[in-house]
């Protein structure tokens, strides 16, 4: 098909608004998917996703679609990448974004332009994409359509007529929305050159065909069996397969220019494809195209085997996983009490949770995951500097001058009733409040610098509670400050554990300490002895429990004689505890772990 027939574009929307369900629907008007196939979410092919209702991982699909807007009947291909919502993927939404010329901007009408909405719309505009405003649940009896409509016609700076209606529930809209994009976006621009040049914007690993890059091509023709390389990683490989997304992989004679598919390269080795690479024919010298920026981990924590014996295991999951996933990252690195395991970098909370449960379904991994944290740069009384990853290599003492942390820029919308509310929250996380303007009729947007480490510590469930989950929140990692912060370690039995040693600010060490404590101490099982549950800090003890002991009537089988018997026994059970608290240790489960890192750092996932 000539490329003037093509239409790529993506959904790009806050999450929970609605993108997959569209999907959903425009699959079904131009019967891409078989009737016996359609499910709902049909294009969040993980079962995380599914549990969840939210996209983690973009993907694309490929509808023919039959238009007569001219009076008469036009056949096009309509490529689409759906994208995930939540910011913490908002690299995944950069990447699907650079591969296309249009993007289709949903905002739910009952709830109106949210915050993310606005962080994926700058990265649409800086891309030079072409906007299609849409609304979408405008059958839902709350939806306030006239309202939204003119919070997106002031965003956009364009008319309130220009903004779609559509229904993913009923499909409202649908047909009118498809006609739109045939007539907004344009066709991908082809230069007049013959060789192959395609953008590798994401990736899969299959065992048996190994790395399957998802390519869109800006120049020349690509076919099976051709020879072909990448040119940042300088590395050759021949194209095993060719083909397009249906969404299933569907095998074609070849892709051209223009085009959205996929390349099996057979390769298994890990490192070697990486997104934002340019393919060309082997030999060619190919200038490299415009790519993507490393991505930047936030959040680091670490995670290591339950058992020493699984490390090989996890080291190889987690190169699975960063052959699916580009922005994880990971190197390894060893603890005193817990082993050798790996440092892990991840672009959020909800990345980091969604990393760890798959390590758990996919994999079968039985691991342990410390408390997350970010990165500190230290300097020293005697001028030397060191950056800190963990939580457990902060010094302690009066060697430490100044510690410098991360902050983020955030942005909060919310309705004006509940700004109160919110402020209160953002001065209780540290944040230092700037300006705030009115979005719309009944919107207010808050700009605020707060610590990366305050984010991750229950923030954005604290905004949701306090505005009554109408208020949403996007940030964007800026520059470092100056930090007062400590570490507080947590002992079980008078033994640290590393995994729940965390950073947090000096003002709030003893209020932290007395939670964390009172946490460990309803999560954490009986054991056979007495256990102590403390927090320290700067050396001394802040807050301490005792966990009773499980303790075993010992008499029960006395049925009789005088009472020194029972006494004898009870003597000796005492003798035995005592010892056993002298020697014993406390193997804390994995699931006490995931419920600490859960109670304490739920990310926004609703």
């Amino acid at each position: 098909m000539e490329h003037s027939q093509i239409r790529n574009f993506s959904i790009i929307a806050h999450i929970d608004h609605g993108k997959s369900t569209l999907a959903d629907r425009m699959l079904e008007l131009t019967h891409s998917v078989e009737d016996r196939r359609m499910q709902d979410q049909v294009l969040d092919s993980m079962e995380l996703e599914r549990e969840r209702g939210i996209t983690i991982k973009m993907q694309p699909v490929r509808m023919a679609y039959s238009s007569d807007r001219s009076g008469k009947k036009e056949s096009y291909i309509l490529n689409l990448i759906d994208t995930p919502g939540h910011i913490d993927f908002s690299y995944e939404v950069s990447r699907a974004m650079k591969a296309v010329e249009g993007a289709i901007m949903l905002v739910d009408a009952t709830q109106g332009v949210q915050a993310q909405t606005l962080t994926t719309l700058h990265m649409a505009q800086d891309l030079g994409l072409v906007i299609i405003p849409v609304l979408s649940k405008v059958d839902s009896d709350l939806a306030r359509i006239d309202e939204v409509k003119l919070e997106v016609a002031e965003l956009l700076d364009c008319s309130p007529d220009d903004v779609i209606e559509t229904s993913g529930k009923t499909g409202a809209g649908v047909a009118e929305l498809l006609e739109e994009v045939v007539e907004r976006v344009p066709a991908p621009e082809i230069t007049d050159e013959k060789s192959l040049k395609a953008l590798v914007f994401d990736f899969e690993y299959s065992n048996h065909r190994g790395v399957i890059v998802y390519v869109r091509l800006y120049s020349g023709k690509v076919s099976a069996k051709d020879d072909l390389q990448f040119q940042v990683a300088n590395e050759r490989f021949g194209a095993n397969e060719v083909g397009v997304f249906t969404p299933q992989l569907l095998a074609a004679d070849s892709l051209s220019a223009g085009e959205i598919g996929y390349i099996v390269t057979g390769i298994k080795e890990p490192g070697i494809a990486s997104v934002g690479d340019t393919i060309a024919r082997a030999g060619d010298s190919t200038p490299v195209l415009d790519g993507y920026q490393n991505p930047a981990p936030v959040v680091w924590a670490s995670i290591f085997p339950e058992s020493q014996d699984d490390f090989d295991y996890v080291r190889r999951a987690l190169d699975r996983l960063k052959l699916e996933d580009s922005s994880l990252s990971f190197e390894e690195e060893s603890s005193r009490v817990l082993g050798r395991g790996f440092r892990c970098g991840f672009l959020g909370m909800l990345h980091l949770e969604i990393v760890t449960e798959r390590l758990k379904r996919d994999f079968d991994c039985a691991v342990i995951t410390t408390a997350p944290s970010t990165t500190y740069e230290i300097e020293y009384v005697d001028g030397t500097t060191d950056t800190i990853y963990t939580p457990s290599e902060f010094p302690e003492g009066q060697e430490v001058k100044t510690v410098y942390e991360p902050v983020v820029s955030l942005t909060i919308i919310t309705p004006p009733e509940y700004i109160g509310n919110v402020t209160q929250i953002l001065y209780e996380h540290e944040a230092t409040t700037g300006s705030s303007d009115n979005f719309g009729d009944n919107r207010t947007a808050i700009k605020a610098i707060m610590p990366l480490r305050e984010l991750m510590r229950g923030f954005f469930d604290d905004v949701k509670r306090v505005s009554a989950g109408y208020a949403s929140v996007s940030y964007e990692v800026g520059e470092r400050a100056q930090a007062d912060v400590v570490r507080m370690d947590v002992l079980v039995a008078e033994e640290e554990v590393p995994a729940l040693t965390r950073i947090i600010s000096r003002q709030k060490v003893e209020h932290e300490a007395r939670q964390v404590v009172d946490q460990l101490y309803t999560i954490l099982p009986r054991q056979m002895f007495t256990t102590k549950i403390q927090a320290r800090s700067a050396g001394r003890i802040i807050a301490s429990k005792t966990l009773s002991a499980l303790k075993k009537d010992v008499t029960a089988k006395l049925y009789g004689g005088d009472i020194t018997r029972k006494q004898k026994l009870w003597k000796k059970q005492k003798e035995g505890k005592k010892k056993m608290r002298s020697q014993g240790k406390v193997n804390i489960p994995h699931e006490v772990f995931l419920k600490m890192m859960r109670q304490q750092n739920s990310p926004d996932s609703s």
